[in-house]
């Protein structure tokens, strides 16, 4: 199923008295980017979590926010760092020396200095709080995918449109390389005939010209490869898995073939059907850049 690169899922599980809560919001990438905040507390299961992530998204990036709420009777210990305090303290009494200054270097001037207080979870090990966290996390994750899915889902009905649009398009031309031949014919006709005064045409020559013409403006390989791509769009809308590169790639190589029956073809019809297959497909573009 097609999927967007876009999306969001939130998640929320307990243990003991801890509640966590995790979001997972992704965007469009070029790869993928699993990017994790977490707690001080919980940084030893960042890796873990991680992984768990890349289960679900095969590109784009993916931010994912974990907080965790504590419910009464949660045991915390309050640690000191006693060197990191006389530091401070000989740091705050040599400024005031150096300076001239007066007064007492009190408790408060100490204690609002940062690291000096450490709050750490009492006797209580992150891996314990791994089922919670994976439960919440696998519950973030789904609610992702499905929005990613909703999304794909609205991408892929759009671009499906487009592509029967565009084989429109590659109709019309087919149909016109005839006539533009014969109307390549009557303008070269035309011309000869107001340059020379009167319709003196070799026939063999005339001939001989609008052949030439009609190699040099054959465009029946680029249309054959023209649709050739837009099958292949086709089937990459139903495919499974990361499909937004393979996308890009063949609307990169319908811009080449249409450029090049624009270049070849001398005709102001198709030269106006061609100048709509990269209208198309520019919008297609856009669409592609947020597929996963």
């Amino acid at each position: 199923m097609l999927r967007s690169m876009t999306g969001y899922g939130r998640g929320e599980a307990r243990y003991a008295q801890k509640r966590f809560v995790l979001e997972v919001r992704s965007i469009n990438h070029r790869f993928r980017e699993v990017v994790v905040r977490l707690p001080r507390s919980m940084a030893a299961l960042e890796d873990r979590m991680r992984k768990s992530v890349q289960e679900y998204v095969s590109r784009g990036r993916v931010d994912v926010f974990c907080t965790v709420e504590e419910g009464e009777g949660c045991g915390h210990t309050v640690k000191v760092d006693k060197t990191l305090a006389v530091a401070y303290y000989k740091a705050m009494a040599e400024i005031r020396d150096y300076l001239g200054l007066t007064g007492e270097i009190r408790i408060e001037h100490i204690i609002s200095q940062p690291g000096l207080l450490l709050v750490e979870d009492a006797g209580e090990d992150p891996e314990e709080w791994w089922p919670a966290v994976a439960e919440a996390l696998g519950q973030a994750c789904r609610g992702l995918v499905a929005m990613r899915e909703t999304e794909g889902a609205a991408l892929r009905a759009s671009l499906a449109e487009k592509v029967s649009y565009l084989e429109g398009l590659v109709r019309e031309i087919s149909l016109r390389v005839p006539d533009m031949v014969l109307a390549y014919q009557e303008r070269l006709s035309r011309r000869i005939a107001e340059l020379t005064g009167g319709p003196l045409v070799d026939p063999a020559r005339l001939a001989q010209e609008v052949a030439f013409f009609a190699e040099r403006a054959d465009i029946s390989e680029e249309l054959v490869r023209l649709n050739s791509h837009l099958a292949q769009f086709l089937g990459l809308l139903d495919g499974e898995g990361a499909v937004g590169r393979k996308m890009d790639f063949l609307i990169q190589e319908m811009y080449r073939e249409v450029n090049t029956i624009g270049a070849k073809a001398q005709d102001e019809l198709i030269t106006g059907r061609v100048v709509e297959f990269k209208g198309e497909l520019e919008k297609m573009r856009e669409q592609v850049q947020n597929i996963e």
